[in-house]
């Protein structure tokens, strides 16, 4: 059995079962895992541990039964709570606040399944379909983490020293090797496919998999970003992402890219599910902070560039090497959106990689990031205004995202203080030019 049909088996287990008492090691036994490896492969792909699974399991079921009209003390004994103070304190825990203030933010709350969609593939399995390459045998094959580096990504791995072995969305994929081929043919560094046995760019069957040349340098580590240079070094990520805008707008007609209303797709999504979780975690953001954004981003919006742009330019897609900006790598989520989008986004991925104690030092980071662009590809007057704006933009996004995923609970919990932090700091940020 596949390890994403085990992780399956085991959510239907617990699904048909919450009213009684699951352990670990039933789950574990019925898998043929031992318990200390089935722990791990559960939380590796369900993004938490299994008791916590089934602690929010239950609370959302029980929340959704409660909802509908049943006697709250009556549903809780029957999930499993000595108590309904028992209920409650777990619950305020995983969602911030009471089960009362909930129900009057969202109106209803329906405990949806969550589906497990990551294929896992094992080192054999890799090492197999490496075979249809041309390159040497027994190469080590190393996990890539994604996010706060707590979760295996599941779909790249880097293969020795020289290659990266993708797999995932077949549109999303050939996306980045479009833009890939197309930045090589600009002279701009690029990750290029490695051509298989049979000639081909990928292999392609149940699924597609793309195995590239790695590219020379690392991420810059955390330390250089918030150290004594960081002025500088956000100065040349800046330098950076501008002339990487230069070359994908001279590419933008032969990809095709999507289209995307930034500002629509927050005022219709994003703003209003941190409006609510704005109440539910009780973050302190005024109304007026939602009304501004509404109305000032909308009054900016239409006259800020638009062109095909990376969209995730996070610190671990910009590679350097003595020092320098190297290249970049993973163009999937490539778009046509505001080009001032790849910098403040740059900016808000370096903040998410760092803690509380240092943001103060993130608007030195920002600060550099934005003139070193600014010195290479001017900011009209509106991008400068626009600035707080789409870095708020990009916060709410992320916040209406991650809380929506049972696996990145923290990041949503990261980013809330995030904007929190940004709207404290927004006279500085639009003083910055």
């Amino acid at each position: 059995m596949q390890i994403p049909d085990i992780i399956k088996s085991s959510i239907d287990y617990i699904e048909q079962n919450l009213k009684a008492d699951i352990k670990a090691e039933e789950l574990a036994m019925m898998s043929h895992y031992s318990t200390f490896h089935y722990h791990r492969l559960f939380s590796s792909v369900i993004g938490m541990s299994v008791s916590s699974y089934i602690l929010k399991r239950r609370l959302d079921h029980a929340l959704g039964e409660i909802a509908d009209g049943r006697k709250a003390i009556d549903v809780v004994l029957e999930y499993g709570f000595d108590t309904y103070a028992g209920f409650y304190k777990a619950f305020v825990r995983m969602y911030g606040c009471s089960p009362k203030k909930y129900l009057s933010i969202y109106k209803h709350h329906k405990p949806n399944k969550p589906e497990v969609a990551i294929i896992m593939y094992s080192r054999k399995d890799l090492q197999k379909i490496l075979e249809n390459w041309d390159i040497e045998r027994g190469l080590p094959i190393e996990d890539i983490y994604i996010m706060d580096g707590s979760r295996v990504s599941g779909n790249v791995w880097k293969v020795g020293t020289d290659y990266v072995l993708k797999t995932g969305d077949r549109e999303k994929l050939l996306k980045n090797l479009k833009v890939a081929k197309a930045l090589s043919r600009q002279g701009f560094t690029s990750q290029l496919p490695v051509p298989a046995r049979t000639g081909a760019e990928y292999l392609d069957g149940q699924e597609i998999f793309i195995l590239s040349y790695g590219l020379k340098g690392n991420p810059l580590p955390k330390s250089d970003r918030f150290g004594d240079s960081r002025v500088g070094f956000g100065m040349k990520y800046g330098k950076s992402i501008a002339r990487l805008h230069e070359a994908l707008k001279d590419i933008q007609s032969e990809v095709m890219p999507d289209e995307v209303d930034l500002y629509k797709h927050v005022t219709e999504w994003a703003l209003p599910n941190v409006r609510q979780q704005n109440l539910q975690w009780n973050m302190g953001l005024d109304d007026g902070f939602f009304t501004d954004y509404i109305e000032t981003f909308g009054n900016l919006f239409d006259s800020l560039p638009k062109q095909l742009i990376h969209r995730d330019p996070n610190p671990s897609n910009i590679l350097f090497a003595d020092g320098e900006v190297t290249g970049f790598i993973d163009f999937d989520l490539s778009e046509v959106n505001v080009r001032l989008w790849d910098p403040c986004y740059c900016a808000t991925g370096i903040l998410c990689e760092s803690s509380p104690e240092v943001y103060d030092k993130w608007l030195d980071i920002l600060g550099g990031i934005l003139r070193g662009y600014d010195s290479e590809s001017k900011l009209t007057a509106e991008e400068k205004q626009a600035v707080f704006y789409v870095i708020c933009s990009i916060q709410m996004i992320c916040v209406a995202f991650f809380e929506s995923r049972d696996e990145f609970k923290e990041l949503a919990k990261t980013n809330r203080e995030m904007l929190k932090f940004i709207v404290s700091k927004k006279d500085d940020i639009m003083n910055i030019f």
